[in-house]
């Protein structure tokens, strides 16, 4: 199969509404934040939704998996690629790389290390793939700081101890943005896409994995309608090398609040501008 054939820029506003988009383990898991006060939501959150959204289609195979929603029955990520990948392919690097990548998209997308000692066997493996699809952090239009709210909650019943009284794991804290707007980018590079055989039809499917990117994604941070891909902006580029940057495609896109508090999306401005020779497809999101 061609792999892909022309350089792609994209874009997506996310409406966020009583929900904790991207919570930080190092903060008490409240929603990140950058040091302006500006909600983030980190890449590696987006990618995870992305494969998440991935693993929903038959068509395709995703490497990295969460432990609570895996397809599969292996243990880390080790044992599967050891239960995938042929033993001869370990010994060629060449083999081994090609082997992953066909085998599944996120790897052939995103790029992935696989770093496995070999113990006493001399069995294990030292390869890295670049992908050719790179995904910036979202940063929200407006600072998020004085619309965090953040609320104490209890257990009605003890996890542990005797019960006979209320047990320090009762006790919690849950954090949410009361409401926000946030905008990231990304990039898809056809001379990477050619080393990982990454092809305009995985591209098709990055792309519907974008629009519906919080479909079945549901939890109590973000519960069921609280999170919205608001809008898909998605340039094609009439070459490999692109006819411009993508910094100053990703520049065309500008999300302005119109109010000084905006509490909904329609407070905002949207503004897209245009380069000659350069069409923007424009998606509702879902």
């Amino acid at each position: 199969m061609a792999t892909l054939s022309k350089k792609i820029d994209f874009a997506v506003i996310v409406n966020v509404k009583n929900a904790n988009p991207n919570g930080d383990p190092m903060n008490g898991n409240r929603p990140r934040y950058n040091y302006d006060g500006y909600g983030e939501i980190s890449d590696v959150a987006i990618k995870r939704k992305i494969r998440n959204r991935l693993m929903m289609d038959p068509r395709y195979l995703v490497f990295v998996q969460p432990d609570d929603s895996k397809l599969d029955d292996y243990p880390s990520l080790r044992k599967r690629a050891e239960g995938e990948i042929p033993k001869a392919k370990w010994k060629d690097e060449k083999e081994f790389r090609k082997a992953v990548c066909e085998k599944w998209i996120d790897v052939r997308a995103f790029g992935q290390v696989f770093a496995y000692s070999g113990g006493r066997r001399g069995e294990g493996v030292s390869v890295g793939i670049r992908g050719p699809v790179s995904i910036h952090p979202a940063f929200s239009v407006s600072p998020v700081l004085d619309r965090m709210t953040s609320i104490q909650i209890t257990k009605s019943v003890s996890g542990e101890d005797d019960g006979t009284k209320r047990a320090s794991d009762t006790m919690g804290m849950k954090h949410r943005i009361d409401h926000g707007v946030y905008v990231f980018f990304g990039s898809m590079n056809p001379q990477l896409a050619s080393l990982t055989g990454f092809s305009d039809d995985d591209a098709q499917a990055i792309k519907e994995a974008l629009r519906t990117l919080f479909r079945n994604d549901a939890s109590s941070a973000r519960p069921e309608g609280s999170m919205e891909v608001y809008r898909l902006y998605w340039w094609e580029h009439n070459s490999p090398n692109g006819q411009y940057s993508s910094a100053k495609v990703h520049r065309l896109l500008t999300v302005a609040p119109k109010v000084e508090t905006p509490n909904s999306i329609e407070d905002y401005e949207i503004t897209l501008r245009e380069l000659p020779g350069l069409k923007c497809e424009v998606i509702e999101g879902e």
